[in-house]
């Protein structure tokens, strides 16, 4: 009998309508367009309007995505919803977007590993697939990054942008699907990309609001240097494991935190610009949702049997890479 692999079957994106320029953000603080994109890439950003929340946007992304597979929410059996802007503390975010979306036949959970959580994910419901036990699971990629921004500290309100993506995993016995995944954790990095407060280590208070204690931050020196560093290595470590060569790999499929850690990762697996999917200078950094948001924008050039390498970093720390061979033709 041949192995299970779970494979990618269908991609789903959504990005609010509502552009934040670089040009709009030269209003607010002490930048400018090109200070920004010379350290980031990223000439503008998209923007979840008051009154909407992560589970909106990723209920748009699964509705698309059941669209074009066919079927009907009832069929999915399992969602995992990877974000670090949940609509609330609880219930997850999962069970939300279930509910919305009409899944009643479907059990799901958050799952949380700051920018790197879609990549987790991906590899989590991928072993519901491989084990047996399930045929149809929902991982969505999003956060509303604007909820905990402070857009009077131009180190981190220049780079996040809000957006959700999400992907159908389904059994092949093709030997196509995730063929391989390497994934890493150092929570001593914790301290240098962080919300200080909110949680039960630090609750809401008068105090912590009034301190702006309930926002994103970030040493962006030491987070760079660390990202750079783990993103590329690992990249091309998943390439030395599955003997592959820079002329094998068809498309990186990196986390979009910032086009100099892009080219870095790029640089090492010695693949060109070419090979390279990017869509930072439209959306930001979307955290969980880079990555799916990627093969959505990217869907009708991706063929079957092309070799994917996802990479990423975030918060924690976290940082990963998944070797996929893509399933179908759009």
């Amino acid at each position: 009998m041949s192995k299970i692999q779970a494979a990618i079957t269908a991609v789903g994106g959504y990005v609010p309508e509502k552009i934040l320029s670089n040009k709009d953000l030269e209003k607010m603080v002490d930048t400018t367009d090109e200070w920004i994109m010379s350290r980031t890439g990223i000439k503008e950003r998209r923007i979840l309007e008051d009154g909407r929340a992560t589970s909106d946007m990723a209920v748009m992304a699964v509705n698309e995505l059941l669209k074009k597979r066919g079927i009907g929410a009832e069929e999915i059996e399992l969602v995992i919803c990877c974000t670090i802007t949940g609509d609330l503390i609880f219930p997850a975010t999962a069970n939300i977007v279930c509910d919305k979306i009409g899944a009643k036949n479907a059990w799901g959970f958050d799952l949380a590993a700051a920018c790197s959580g879609f990549l987790f994910g991906l590899e989590t419901g991928s072993k519901f697939i491989e084990s047996g036990m399930y045929k149809k699971v929902i991982v969505i990629g999003g956060d509303k990054m604007s909820a905990i921004l402070d857009y009077t500290d131009r180190n981190t309100c220049i780079i996040f942008g809000d957006g959700a993506g999400a992907v159908l995993l389904e059994p092949n016995n093709e030997g196509i699907g995730i063929c391989d995944s390497i994934l890493r954790t150092d929570g001593s990095g914790r301290e240098f990309l962080h919300q200080k407060a909110g949680g039960s280590l630090k609750p809401p208070t008068i105090e912590t609001v009034t301190a702006r204690e309930h926002y994103v931050y970030q040493e962006g020196k030491t987070v760079f240097k660390f990202a750079v560093t783990n993103m590329a290595e690992v990249s091309k470590e998943i390439m030395d494991r599955n003997n592959l060569q820079s002329e094998d790999i068809n498309y990186l499929v990196a986390h979009q935190a910032n086009k100099r850690i892009i080219d870095a990762t790029a640089d090492r697996m010695g693949v060109g610009s070419d090979k390279v999917l990017m869509n930072i200078q439209r959306y930001g950094n979307t955290t969980n949702g880079t990555l799916p948001l990627l093969l959505w924008d990217y869907e009708k050039q991706l063929k079957k049997g092309d070799n994917l390498i996802l990479s990423t970093f975030g918060g924690g720390f976290t940082w990963g890479a998944i070797y996929i061979k893509w399933a179908y033709n759009s």
